[in-house]
């Protein structure tokens, strides 16, 4: 059975670069620190608690099934798209996000035991997205922000809000069949 993923409509694809509307949705999110890869175990545990049961509904607890992907964002000041934010900043804040299945709305979807996770309604928003495969490492992810950053200068996009790195698959999937993207909102 396929993973359910944030619905969107499609308004450009060139090549590996897309532009997107996503449709209104609700977040589970997180707020840790740490570096990359620290803030995104801890931040993903802390999710995949609340979305395995760890939570009140109307029928005491409930599991939630698991959606596509988990986005990760610095919290912190704007940062330079250029800049290295994967191994950089141990104390960095991250957000981390998981999309709630389209058939909860914010009544009915049940609600974090654990007071650090925000549940968050997000309204219609358009993205600049740069799909790329294997590990997220410092030395792709550079590569892949100044890919990103020439489409939106070649494009004239304005960009509001930091890069989210979206990630698509279990850790188990060998590095050449994952689907990574660089993700950030546009006006």
């Amino acid at each position: 059975m396929a993973t359910e993923e944030a619905e969107f409509d499609l308004v450009l694809k060139e090549e590996n670069f897309e532009i997107r509307e996503y449709l209104p949705k609700i977040l589970a999110q997180v707020s840790v620190k740490g570096d990359f890869s620290d803030a995104s175990s801890k931040g993903f545990k802390i999710l995949a608690d609340f979305i395995f049961g760890n939570n009140i509904s109307n029928d005491d607890s409930e599991r939630i099934d698991m959606t596509a992907p988990v986005v990760l964002e610095p919290k912190s000041k704007i940062i330079d798209m250029t800049s290295t934010l994967i191994t950089e900043g141990r104390g960095r804040e991250w957000l981390v996000s998981f999309v709630m299945p389209k058939h909860f709305t914010l009544k009915t979807l049940p609600k974090p035991n654990n007071k650090s996770i925000q549940i968050i309604g997000l309204p219609k928003e358009k993205y600049v997205v740069k799909v790329f495969s294997g590990l997220v490492r410092e030395s792709n992810y550079k590569e892949q922000v100044i890919l990103l950053n020439d489409f939106i200068k070649k494009r004239n996009l304005n960009v509001s809000g930091q890069i989210q790195i979206a990630r698509y698959n279990p850790p188990w999937t060998l590095p050449f069949f994952r689907r990574n993207e660089l993700m950030v909102k546009i006006d």
